[in-house]
């Protein structure tokens, strides 16, 4: 116990004192990462009046041992939280392990590479007063690497990637909702890690759309509420399709927003290469960019895969299939575009008339003619 000549009980005794009711209410109710995170805030605040205390306190946060993932494999593991109604688990719980690099736009890699440094760089950032971010949105059309740029960084930092998607946890007692994810938000909470809430338009909704009931209305006020009390010691991920759709308190709850657009040339191009995972023929890479502008990186993988499927069973060249799949898409486009992208192919990617024109299947009267234009 601290004697009476101790500076902080002198010059701040009524918050001391409330710092220790609130230190003894956490630590009795069981949440130890709560815990940690009033003992970080209380090294920040009597730093200037105490600074033994305060050192003493982050000592004691850095020598404390660190708590297992939610779905460890040994020891005392929780169960994963289940459904009231169907018993089935409300959370998919991914193991932890090497996770490829996505593909992305410098912004959003630059955004990704902040929250995974920050999370690393934890004690650098308390010896200035500042926590990590808790909490980032994640904007996007489909297939464009939002879930993946959550397994990455659960992967960099060395926690589990807990996954709900909330359209699963919408219950036909609408009641049992908020009880759903309420269990998932504690079960994350319980130790470090990284949650993502999947689709999360499904339920933070505009609370002024006149076509929901009242119950969803309430289930965005428990969520936005529980965004609010998420613990700086674990990291919260959303995704959604239809950010058009969220209500607009929302957007103001997350420390971060990251926009995922859909892949550019240079984007698609990496890819494709990373997809294929061997040598191949560079023409090709860029005739399949070309036919596949505007697609995402799902679309993308989609297309190497049942190549590389097709190759195996018909002992074809994986190149050779990609080229006709390539050729498949073409057929599918108007003639200016089939033109332009034969154009592209010579102009671009320093490919002969006749080579682009036989991947394309454009005529070389119809290249040079515009070629001389």
């Amino acid at each position: 116990m601290l004697e009476a000549k101790d500076p902080v009980v002198l010059d701040d005794a009524g918050r001391y004192d409330r710092d220790i009711v609130h230190l003894a209410r956490v630590a009795m109710a069981g949440r130890s990462q709560d815990v940690q995170t009033l003992l970080q805030r209380m090294a920040r605040r009597y730093q200037a009046t105490n600074s033994s205390l305060a050192e003493s306190l982050r000592e004691l946060l850095r020598s404390a041992p660190s708590l297992d993932a939610p779905m460890r494999s040994h020891g005392n593991a929780l169960p994963l939280p289940l459904d009231g109604d169907t018993r089935l688990p409300l959370i998919r719980a991914d193991q932890l392990g090497p996770a490829q690099s996505p593909v992305l736009v410098d912004p959003v890699r630059g955004q990704l590479d902040q929250l995974r440094e920050e999370h690393l760089n934890r004690e650098r950032l308390a010896r200035s007063g500042l926590m990590p971010s808790r909490s980032a949105l994640f904007v996007g059309p489909p297939g464009v690497g939002k879930t993946l740029a959550a397994r990455w960084i659960a992967a960099e930092l060395r926690r589990p990637l807990l996954v709900l998607d909330l359209s699963s946890v919408m219950s036909s007692y609408l009641g049992r909702t908020g009880s759903n994810i309420r269990k998932v938000l504690d079960y994350a909470k319980s130790s470090p890690s990284v949650l993502l809430l999947d689709e999360l338009d499904t339920v933070a909704k505009r609370r002024d759309d006149s076509a929901e009931v009242g119950e969803l209305k309430r289930l965005v006020t428990v969520l936005l509420q529980e965004i609010d009390d998420w613990p700086a010691s674990s990291l919260l991920l959303a995704a959604t399709n239809h950010a058009e759709l969220l209500d607009p308190a929302v957007w103001r709850r997350f420390d971060q927003v990251v926009d995922f657009p859909l892949p550019g040339p240079v984007q698609l191009r990496e890819a494709l290469i990373q997809y294929c995972g061997v040598d191949g023929s560079r023409e090709v890479i860029d005739f399949l960019v070309k036919t596949l502008q505007g697609a995402s990186f799902a679309d993308a993988e989609r297309l190497v895969l049942g190549a590389r499927r097709r190759a195996a069973l018909k002992d074809e060249k994986l190149f050779d299939v990609l080229l006709d799949l390539g050729r498949q898409r073409l057929r599918e486009m108007e003639a200016p575009r089939r033109i332009q992208i034969a154009l592209d192919l010579i102009e671009e990617c320093s490919i002969s008339q006749r080579r682009a024109s036989e991947i394309t299947g454009v005529s070389r009267d119809t290249i040079r003619r515009r070629l001389e234009r």
